[in-house]
């Protein structure tokens, strides 16, 4: 069985209650969460072997947060240990009008992202991967990461393995003039990735290729072969998302490999809790190609995933494969018995 790992970090997410906001509510729940944390959890949960590459604090925190990733089948043996603090965010629920809110607290200072690269051996770590999961978020932390994240990923694919980076972009995180600084980096990890889950929208602003004043789906259509030729990507994959007038959100996902595109059908659905949803379609995308599905059943599968994702509480939405196909299917149950 192929050995899946992420590198990123992991982060303790606490949430108000219902839709009150922060200035409402006395109480709050909490979870543990990140975007490895959500790609390996789904991927154990369809059967495979996963793996989180992270550090963790040395406190009940920390603590809480091995004892959270094992309930959700992650194997925790290649988690480092040190320093003392945990990254957190406040999730506000939006509701109508009223947008989703997320507020982080100093997450640059936890133990993760002020981990010395002695932390990990790289070459002993590389040797128990077979597919490498990175993230656009964890290359926006800083410069040690970001060097920690090219040299494990330079090791895998000395070592044969595979590299699927989700490019993740998040302008907060990167700052003013965010894509220029993005840019090169993005690069370097582009030219490393086997898999690459990006849309249009990322070729053209972080990459600066030009897409003119077309629909999306054309836009697409001619920017991502235009990336997977220069950075010689054996396979890219992303969805769109539209927002509809009665706030339900609809859902295409796409499959581009050896010069053809393949598109599910536009899903249309409410949205419960959308933190993670792409996570979950990434995760989809990896289970098929480990399993060697055709295209059109993979992208059929990971969007129907990530619709799921939506209706799912909590950053980590875990399904098995029978779940999901059961959501591709044109019957609605009020109950299933």
């Amino acid at each position: 069985m192929p050995r899946i790992a992420a590198f990123g970090e992991v982060m303790m997410r606490l949430q108000v209650p219902g839709y009150e906001t922060l200035v409402q509510s006395n109480r709050l729940e909490y979870s543990f969460s990140g975007s490895g944390v959500n790609v390996t959890a789904a991927l154990a949960r369809y059967g495979h072997h996963g793996a989180l590459i992270t550090t963790l604090p040395e406190t009940p925190l920390g603590e809480a947060a091995f004892a959270y990733l094992r309930k959700l089948g992650v194997d925790t043996s290649l988690i480092s240990q040190g320093g003392k603090q945990l990254g957190m965010y406040f999730l506000e629920n939006g509701f109508g009008a009223r947008p989703g809110r997320v507020t982080y607290t100093d997450r640059l200072g936890s133990s993760f992202n002020t981990a010395e690269a002695s932390n990990y051996d790289m070459v002993a770590l590389a040797s128990k991967v077979d597919v490498l999961h990175l993230c656009g978020i964890t290359l926006a932390m800083n410069e040690g990461v970001r060097k920690q994240m090219k040299q494990l990923a330079m090791e895998v694919k000395s070592a044969g393995g595979k590299i699927v980076f989700d490019c993740n972009y998040r302008p907060a995180l990167w700052g003013e003039d965010g894509y220029t600084k993005a840019r090169p980096h993005y690069e370097e990890l582009l030219e490393l990735a086997d898999l690459v889950l990006m849309n249009e929208k990322d070729a053209q602003y972080i990459l600066g290729i030009g897409t003119g004043e077309y629909d999306r789906i054309t836009q697409l259509k001619q920017a991502i072969p235009e990336v997977a030729e220069r950075f010689r990507i054996g396979m890219t994959a992303g969805t769109h998302r539209e927002i509809n007038a009665d706030n339900t959100h609809s859902l295409t996902g796409y499959i581009y490999h050896q010069g053809t595109f393949v598109f599910s059908s536009k899903l249309t659905f409410p949205v419960y809790d959308r933190i993670g949803a792409g996570d979950v379609f990434a995760s989809a995308v990896i289970h098929g190609e480990l399993q060697q599905y055709p295209h059109q059943q993979t992208v059929n599968m990971a969007s129907a995933a990530a619709m799921l994702a939506h209706t799912t509480q909590g950053d980590t939405a875990l399904f098995t494969e029978s779940e999901v196909l059961r959501a591709l299917s044109d019957h609605t149950l009020d109950v299933e018995r």
